[in-house]
């Protein structure tokens, strides 16, 4: 599946062929961290299937396991773009991040993983009060 999108501000552009059987939660403690949330959604793409205009900004994390990961974000509005290895050179593959693809809708995840660290109330966010927009929440402001 073609997919294509770009952080926030537009400095990132991203293009891709993607496998969407292949699109996982990550429930990790260091993706809430770097998400700023309760979990990350990635999806696989090979190297030679990845193009992009702008240069990232590049952050070296050290898993539990002690694998090195660059993770790869917008220098001007900070949305996380990809992770791969670290190092110059091409790259075998990148964890595109689904939240910048404009075809996010149609990506459903199909796998989480560290599920140990999962938040325990994400199983249970279909029970919460939903509005359409942030109008009507107005214990929030």
């Amino acid at each position: 599946m073609k997919v294509d999108g770009a952080c926030h501000c537009g400095f990132i552009n991203v293009e891709a062929e993607v496998d969407p059987e292949k699109v996982s939660i990550c429930h990790c403690t260091d993706c809430q961290t770097i998400s700023g949330s309760a979990f990350r959604i990635s999806i696989p793409v090979p190297g030679n299937a990845f193009k992009m205009t702008g240069e990232p900004a590049i952050y070296i994390k050290t898993a539990e396991s002690g694998n090195r990961r660059a993770q790869a974000f917008c220098p001007k509005c900070g949305t996380p773009i990809y992770s791969t290895t670290p190092g110059d050179g091409p790259k075998e593959s990148y964890m595109l991040r689904a939240g910048i693809l404009r075809q996010r809708d149609r990506l459903n995840p199909k796998q989480q993983i560290w599920a140990r660290s999962a938040r325990p109330w994400v199983a249970n966010l279909a029970d919460l009060p939903k509005t359409a927009t942030q109008q009507g929440t107005s214990h929030l402001r």
